[in-house]
């Protein structure tokens, strides 16, 4: 009878200690504290530096482990916070954002604001917005919602018109009613901006990739006055708002310490800054 029933209590013994094995390995996305473990994603900008330099010191304090991974565009880091594979990632506004939510079928909210460069137009050829001329080519983003912020600023400058109440998901150069210069618009990926410099007269480009591009915000010649919808945000899964990690990255970013390092660096000069900041 013995050597019939040792091998079945040895099986129920090495079930249970699989099991609790597993249990140890938790990580912080799900709720767990043995092991408090971050993964989060940044696109080409002045995020990931944010982040590490004045957040990251903060939860790590608290016991966080935080690994990083970099995008370069934006429906790979979203799809992938959708996923599990990341936790959060720091790169869009809340009207990108929803965007990407419908065009795939996601879910993803915004936890908290950080401080964003705004949008500015730019150009390599011209230093004064008075030297536009009849026919001049301006770049701008392709994707409906930042080709909006670009005609804003167009309109802000006087260079054009636009329709009343657009769609920021449909915006196209068909929402212009006039266009006194007779402008011509080449719309390449955001993230080209810089790179059509020269080939243009004037480029309106994001915030993000001009700084990551070496571009300093006080050279534009013309900033986009930016609101709320288009101040980037930490997305994370909308079923995850509740969860500690949520809690504590937002925490992390109204920290004493993640103001002070914002404030005190001049090369967060022009940023948006949330509303949390003192």
């Amino acid at each position: 009878m013995k050597k019939k029933w040792v091998p079945f209590i040895l099986l129920v013994g090495a079930v249970a200690l699989f099991i609790s094995g597993c249990g140890s390995k938790n990580t912080v996305g799900n709720g767990a504290s043995e092991e408090k473990k971050l993964h989060i994603s940044f696109n080409p900008g002045p995020y990931s530096d944010q982040f590490k330099n004045g957040v990251a010191p903060y939860l790590e304090k608290k016991g966080y482990k935080i690994t990083y991974k970099e995008f370069t565009d934006g429906v790979q880091p979203n799809v992938a916070v959708a996923n599990g594979d990341i936790d959060a990632n720091v790169f869009q506004h809340s009207l990108y954002l929803d965007s990407m939510n419908k065009r795939e079928n996601i879910d993803l909210i915004g936890a908290v604001q950080v401080p964003t460069p705004p949008m500015g137009l730019y150009s390599s050829k011209h230093t004064s917005l008075d030297e536009v001329s009849n026919g001049a080519q301006i770049n701008l983003p392709n994707e409906p919602v930042n080709m909006l912020r670009a005609l804003n600023i167009l309109k802000e400058v006087g260079w054009i018109t636009l329709k009343d109440n657009i769609d920021p998901l449909q915006t196209s150069v068909n929402d212009i009613t006039s266009n006194p210069h007779h402008l011509q618009f080449v719309a390449t990926d955001p993230a080209q901006g810089p790179r059509a410099l020269e080939d243009v007269d004037f480029a309106a480009i994001q915030g993000n990739f001009a700084v990551s591009n070496g571009m300093k915000l006080t050279s534009a010649l013309q900033l986009e006055n930016m609101t709320d919808p288009f101040t980037n945000v930490v997305a994370v899964d909308s079923k995850n708002k509740d969860k500690p990690f949520v809690k504590d990255i937002i925490e992390g970013y109204h920290s004493d310490e993640f103001q002070k390092y914002i404030k005190s660096n001049p090369v967060y000069e022009g940023y948006k800054l949330p509303s949390y900041f003192k």
